[in-house]
Formats: C-alpha cells, structure tokens, sequence
C-alpha cells in the first residue's frame, strides 16, 4: 500500500481506529485465500490417502497402506502445536503480516514438495522418508497460519462487522476443501489407476504452487494490522511483552485459553466428523450401498450449501451476538446429532444426504461464529501467541483424533452410534464453554480502541 493513497490506510485515534474499506476488503481477502490453499492441501492427501499408500507403501497390505498413509497425514497434527507456539509468540513479536507470509510460503513449499518426491519404487525407503517430512512442514505452518489468519482478519475488522468479515475465513476453508475433492474426484473419475499412479497424483499438489504465489502476493501487499500498530507505538509496553509473553499468556491468561480450548473443541470435533471420518463411515462401517463418487458428491453439495449460507450467519452473529449462535449450534448438537447419524446409517442417498446436511448445518455455525469470537478472548499483547498455542493444541487433541477414536471406539463396542454420541459429547462441553465466554459482538477488542470504517461512524462511537 502506497504512502500518497490516505483513503486505503488505517487512522488511529485516541478513542478509536478508522479502516479504509478497501483495506479491510483485501486484508480478508489476503487471509481468506491463504486458507483456501491450506485446506485443499489436506483434503486432498485425505481423499487421496488410498492412492498415496499404493505409491510410498507398495510393500504392505493395502491395510497397512492406509494406515501407514493416515499415519503420515497424523503427523501434521503433532507438529501443529509447536507450530502454534513458534509463529503465534513470534506474530506478537514482529508483526502479524510478516508471519502470515512465512507461513504462506511453508504451506506452498511442503505441499509443493509432496508433488515431486520420487516413488517409493524409484527411491525406496526414503519416498516415505521424505513424504514425513513435507506433512511435518505443512503441519508446523499450519499451526501457525489459522490462530494468525483470525487475528488478522479480526484486528482489521470493524467492531459492527466482525462476525461477518471473520466468516469469509472459513468460507475459504470450504472452498479449499470443496476444490480438494472436486479435483480428487475428477482425477479418479478421468484417468486409469495406472496413469494415477504413475503420475496424476501429483496435480493437485503442484497446484497449490500457483496458489501459494497468489496468496503470499496479496499478504505482503498488506500494512500491518491497526491493533498491532499501536502496541509497536508503545516501544516499552512492546518490549515487557515480548520479553515474557509466553509466561504472561500461561499465568494470566490460562482461564481465556481454557474457554478457547472448550469451543475450539466442539467446532472442530464436529468439523473432523463430517469431513474426514464420514466418507469412511459411509465406507467401512456402513454397508457400502454409496459408491466412492457418489460420497464425494454428496460432500461436495453439503459443504456448497455451507457456502451459501457461512456469511449470512456471520452477519447475523453482529445483529444478535455471538453467544446466542454458538450456544443454538451446541443446543443442536444435542438434540439433531441421533436423528443426522441415523439417517446416515438408513444409507440411501437422499437419507445420507440429509444426515450429512445436518451435520454440515450444525457444524457452518460454529465456522461463521469462533473465527470472530476466539480473537477477542485475548488482548493485543498476546492475542496470536495464546489463541495460536490454545486452537492447535485443541485441535491436535481432540479434532485430528476423531477418525482414529471413532474407529476404536466402533471396533471395540460394536455400537455403530458412537459419532452421534461424540457429538453430543462436544456439544456440551461447548455450551459451557460458550456460557463462561464474554460477548464480544459490536464490542473493541481486549486492550483496543473502537474500530470503524467511517469517519461518521467514528463519531457516534466517541
């Protein structure tokens, strides 16, 4: 952003901070993209799992394949935390714009790399070696890149809009996962299972090269956010935080990141169930009435109708506040996770397709609301590094599990009702996250003046 353009700067006064429109525009354009690129990532190495373990697991079982494959794509979710804490400290420290484009660019490098490493029969045991470690590098962005995005988007953000603008977040999580499977499942559907494994395979992942381009274009275009300006005003106050701020976030800080633990678990559980444990529900547990395409499809019209509505609920979250939402879509949970888990299991596609609905309308709740709500759980000195390490370590915990847990729970007791009963387990556990939780709609965020986008605005507000 060029000085001589006044109109497309933040302006901070002593009560409040007027945004440009335009820059608000691209700075969740910026973020929103970043996620698009994250999420086909890893739809796509879940959704190709099975073509995966054929190229780097040849020798084993096809049994032994996946879960050697699952257990490569696991590995990003242990790393995540660590990542969390490195980029989230180092995004209080230097800036959220700086760490969003290295996070950008290690997201597009490991996925990029999985495209070219040699197969397993052309290079033998390091064809796995190698693939381990791109997903180790996907996973420690990654545990930077979400807690970063959502401060960005939520520090750029107008109080009166924030839950709007917050759900353009998430509305590129689908996008990225919706691409992911339509590019998947073309592929499947085009070539022959020799030319897949020869060489299709690694499309999808050489896209996200371009897209990775696209994206860090459009971040390091961008002025770092008027919430963090201001702290960087304050050299002293700047300094003392970043001197002790990962002890300043455990001892004063612990009660806000429980409460960021709690709803991050109910949005992510009941994200991890639909996307990545349903297509194997539908497929191994369930009598397999719906074929592989068809399942892609149906995921596919779920997530585009979670589309269409993402952002209308996140406006309607500014109009009546968060809470009242998120605390509908636990109440959901409880009452709608039977009836959707049982309509799956009727295994019909109008039934499965219904089941999956709710599901996905349970879930595009939670997704509307936490990327505007989690932010403002944590004042500005500590904002990204405690909501990075709280988010990933949740999710690590809790959200990457939920296909492993689901299918030892099932093997173990035979009762095929478990993510019903997963479900409702996180709903409650969110309910009482959500009730302990201060609304934050139409309000500044914690150690921040009032944000607005026009002068008039402003006015009102002081």
């Amino acid at each position: 952003m060029s000085a001589e353009v006044p109109t497309e700067k933040h302006t901070t006064h002593s009560s409040s901070t007027v945004v440009a429109p335009s820059l608000v525009k691209r700075a969740v354009t910026a973020a929103a993209v970043g996620n698009v690129t994250e999420w086909f990532d890893f739809g796509v190495f879940a959704y190709m799992a099975i073509t995966i373990g054929k190229v780097f697991y040849p020798e084993s079982s096809p049994t032994a394949q996946l879960l050697a494959t699952f257990g490569t794509f696991a590995a990003a979710f242990l790393v995540r935390p660590l990542g969390g804490v490195f980029f989230g400290l180092l995004g209080d420290r230097i800036g959220r714009t700086r760490v969003l484009s290295t996070t950008m660019i290690l997201m597009a490098v490991g996925t990029f790399c999985i495209g070219i490493i040699p197969s397993y029969s052309t290079i033998g045991i390091a064809a796995p070696m190698l693939l381990l470690i791109a997903r180790l590098v996907q996973g420690f962005s990654t545990g930077g890149e979400y807690g970063g995005a959502m401060t960005f988007i939520a520090e750029y953000a107008p109080d009166k809009r924030r839950g709007f603008l917050g759900s353009w977040l998430e509305f590129g999580t689908l996008v990225g996962y919706i691409l992911g499977a339509v590019v998947v499942m073309v592929l499947n559907a085009t070539l022959s299972e020799a030319d897949l494994l020869s060489w299709g395979w690694r499309i999808p992942f050489l896209i996200s090269g371009p897209l990775g381009i696209v994206g860090l274009y459009l971040r390091m275009k961008l002025e770092e956010t008027p919430a963090f300006a201001k702290l960087v005003e304050d050299a002293d106050r700047k300094e003392q935080h970043a001197k002790k701020a990962l002890r300043t976030i455990f001892e004063q800080h612990w009660p806000a990141m429980l409460q960021c633990g709690g709803l991050v678990l109910v949005f992510n559980v009941t994200n991890y169930m639909l996307t990545s444990y349903m297509p194997t529900y539908l497929s191994d547990v369930l009598p397999p009435n719906i074929g592989e395409t068809e399942s892609y499809l149906l995921q596919i019209a779920v997530m585009g109708i979670m589309l269409i509505v993402i952002t209308f609920i996140g406006r309607f979250s500014d109009r009546v506040g968060r809470k009242p939402v998120a605390l509908s879509g636990c109440i959901a949970l409880a009452v709608l996770s039977v009836p959707s888990v049982l309509l799956i299991q009727h295994n019909t596609t109008g039934t499965v397709f219904t089941g999956l609905l709710i599901m996905g309308l349970m879930l595009v709740v939670f997704s509307a609301t936490m990327p505007s709500t989690l932010p403002a759980l944590f004042p500005t000195g500590v904002r990204q590094g405690a909501l990075s390490i709280s988010f990933n370590t949740s999710v690590s915990l809790f959200g990457g599990t939920v296909a492993s847990v689901m299918t030892a729970l099932i093997a173990t007791t035979g009762d095929v009702m478990w993510p019903a009963w997963y479900l409702m387990g996180a709903g409650a556990i969110g309910a009482i996250s959500v009730w302990f939780t201060k609304e934050s709609a139409n309000q500044p965020l914690p150690g921040s003046p009032a944000a607005v986008e026009e002068p008039a605005e402003r006015s009102e507000r002081c």
